[in-house]
C-alpha cells in the first residue's frame, strides 16, 4: 500500500501508526485485495481495507479474460464507492460502517469498520435453519430499506450474473431452449411493479455471523435495482443442496416474507404476491449465467432444471 492511502488511514481513525495484520483474501482475478490493518492509539484496534488495482494483465480463474470482463469489475469498485458514500447509511441490515474512500489514478482504498471486532467475528460453510433464517431477515431488511429508491451511480439492474453484462456466457449456452428464453426471463423478473435495491452477490461467504445468532452482510460491488427475489434464491442456492432447496421452498419463502412485511411501514400483500411470482424466476435467471459461465458447477442440479422448465413453460 503506498503511502498516501496510508496517511489516509491513519487520518480517518485518529490512530498514531499502522500495520498490515492478516491478508483476508485476493480479491477476484487479481484486482487487489482485502487486508485487515492494525492500528496505535485509535478507537478501534483494526480496520479491514479494500484496496483495490487494477492489474496490467488479466487473469480470470475460468479463463474469461476479455475487456468486456474488465470493464465489469472496474464499474464494480466504482459501484460499491458509490454505494458506501451514499447509500449504506439508510441500511437497517447491519453492514460495516465505511470510515474513508479514496481513489488515486487506478487504485481505490475502502476503509471499513472491522466487523470482527464489532461482535461478528463468525464465517460459516454449512448452516442450520436459523442461521438461514437470519440471513433472510437481514435481506428482508435491506430490501426494506431501499424498497422504491433509484440506484442513481449503482448498477441500474443488480447482480453480478445479469444478462446485459454477461453476453459471453450466454453466447456460449449449449441449453437452445434456455438461451432462446433467456431475455423473456430477465424482462419477466425485471417488469415487476416493486423494486428495490438487491444485494447482488449475497452469497453464504459474504454473510458474517454473530455468536449469537444476527449477521451482517458484506461485498456490495454488485449492489443495484431490481426484484428482492434475486438474493433470495441465490442465497439460498449457496448454502442448501438441491433436496433442501426444494423440501424448504415454502418455509424460505414465508420466512422472508414474514420479516419483509415486519419492516414495512404498512403491510404490502401485493409486493408480496408478484414477489412470490417471481422467486422460480430469479432461480432459472441465475441457472441461465451458472451453466453458461461453468457447465460443470456443482449448483447445477436437477431442482434447478426442473424450476428453469417450469418457468421456460409458462412463459
Amino acid at each position: 500500500m503506498n503511502e498516501y492511502f496510508k496517511s489516509i488511514i491513519l487520518q480517518k481513525t485518529g490512530a498514531s501508526s499502522l500495520i498490515e495484520k492478516e491478508l483476508i483474501q485476493e480479491l477476484w482475478s487479481g484486482y487487489g485485495k482485502i487486508m485487515r490493518i492494525g492500528l496505535t492509539d485509535a478507537a478501534v484496534d483494526s480496520v479491514v481495507v479494500k484496496h483495490v488495482q487494477l492489474p496490467s494483465y488479466k487473469n480470470h480463474p475460468r479463463g474469461w479474460n476479455t475487456d468486456i470482463g474488465h470493464q465489469r469489475k472496474v464499474q464494480s469498485y466504482k459501484v460499491e464507492a458509490t454505494w458506501y458514500d451514499k447509500y449504506s447509511k439508510n441500511s437497517a441490515a447491519r453492514l460495516p460502517q465505511c470510515l474513508a474512500i479514496e481513489t488515486q489514478a487506478e487504485e481505490v482504498l475502502i476503509v471499513l469498520e472491522d466487523l470482527d471486532n464489532a461482535g461478528y467475528p463468525l464465517r460459516k460453510r454449512r448452516v442450520e435453519w436459523a442461521e438461514i433464517a437470519a440471513c433472510l431477515a437481514w435481506l428482508a431488511q435491506f430490501h426494506a430499506s431501499y424498497l422504491g429508491q433509484v440506484p442513481d451511480g449503482l448498477w441500474e439492474v443488480g447482480t453480478y450474473w445479469h444478462l446485459e453484462t454477461r453476453p459471453q456466457e450466454l453466447a456460449v449456452l449449449k441449453d437452445q431452449r434456455l438461451r432462446e428464453a433467456a431475455s423473456a426471463i430477465n424482462e419477466k423478473l425485471n417488469a415487476g411493479a416493486y423494486k428495490t435495491f438487491v444485494h447482488g452477490d449475497a452469497k453464504l461467504a459474504n454473510f458474517c455471523f454473530a455468536p449469537d445468532g444476527p449477521v451482517a452482510g458484506v461485498d456490495f460491488q454488485y449492489v443495484g435495482g431490481g426484484c428482492g427475489m434475486k438474493d433470495v434464491a441465490y442465497f439460498i442456492g449457496s448454502c442448501l443442496d438441491e433436496s433442501a432447496c426444494e423440501r424448504l421452498e415454502a418455509q424460505i419463502l414465508d420466512t422472508y416474507f414474514e420479516c419483509l412485511q415486519n419492516e414495512l411501514v404498512e403491510r404490502n400483500d401485493a409486493l408480496e404476491r408478484e414477489w412470490r411470482s417471481l422467486y422460480r424466476v430469479a432461480w432459472a435467471d441465475f441457472h441461465r449465467f451458472l451453466k453458461g459461465w461453468s457447465p460443470g458447477h456443482w449448483k447445477l442440479n436437477s431442482y434447478s432444471e426442473r424450476v428453469t422448465a417450469a418457468v421456460i413453460n409458462g412463459l
